[in-house]
């Protein structure tokens, strides 16, 4: 077997390992870990936000040996394997892809989670954990320095879309927390925390409120643009230990 080329085996125990997949709380049908089977070596790998069908039918056409996403297939729970399931699931058997799913791990991972690398995509330095989901922290605090506004304006840059600010702190944003993807809920954790900023995908309409009750200024990024950091982060680590190629399949969803 080639330097690029490995078996799956190796891949799934050196991610495993490293994201904490066995140990690592998340949601019930987040399902980490490999959620389908490959059938050869691994010789090309894809990177994707989503498992959707677009998704998985651009793996196939570029000939991708392994998928891996930070949002799986599993998300509906127990259901027949029929419409949009099979449509997702199908090409991948046909084609021996094998698909593997990090959530929350990839969140929060301390090196290449979204959380972190969006920290220093912004050229802040992480500090603190903060935004607690089953008793591990998803987060991080960092220290910043400007004007909310030219803050907005850098995270719009950063993450390649618009971003919504809700005005509930000061005018200058000194200490923020980030959780990526869905933490509009963590307002009141940071406003606790003694933070003045959150910085997030997206929330939801009492997140509103949340912001100008508990005094925290709010900035939503995106739930897709604010996860694209750790699968591509990931990707790098795998090619600089197992030497294999990969590629982001860039599917946003505009949310």
């Amino acid at each position: 077997m080639s330097a690029r080329e490995r078996n799956l085996e190796s891949i799934l125990c050196f991610l495993n390992s490293v994201l904490r997949i066995p140990e690592f709380p998340d949601y019930e049908t987040a399902l980490n870990g490999l959620q389908v089977e490959g059938t050869g070596p691994i010789r090309k790998i894809a990177v994707a936000v989503d498992a959707g069908v677009q998704t998985v039918e651009a793996a196939v056409a570029g000939n991708v040996d392994l998928l891996i996403v930070h949002h799986g297939i599993y998300w509906d729970g127990l259901q027949p394997m029929t419409g949009r399931h099979y449509q997702r699931v199908a090409p991948l058997i046909r084609a021996g892809t094998a698909l593997y799913a990090a959530h929350l791990p990839l969140d929060a991972h301390p090196e290449m989670g979204n959380c972190v690398q969006l920290l220093h995509a912004l050229g802040l330095t992480p500090e603190e954990r903060f935004g607690r989901f089953k008793d591990v922290d998803i987060g991080f605090t960092a220290s910043a320095n400007e004007g909310r506004e030219g803050f907005r304006r850098r995270v719009a840059e950063v993450v390649g879309g618009a971003v919504r600010l809700i005005e509930g702190g000061p005018v200058e944003v000194r200490k923020v927390g980030v959780v990526t993807g869905s933490g509009g809920s963590f307002v009141r954790a940071a406003a606790e925390a003694g933070l003045d900023t959150l910085l997030t995908g997206e929330g939801t309409h009492h997140t509103y409120l949340d912001a100008l009750e508990f005094g925290v200024n709010v900035f939503l990024a995106g739930h897709y643009s604010t996860e694209t950091f750790g699968v591509r982060a990931l990707a790098a680590s795998l090619e600089k230990r197992f030497g294999i190629p990969w590629e982001f399949l860039d599917f946003p969803s505009g949310l």
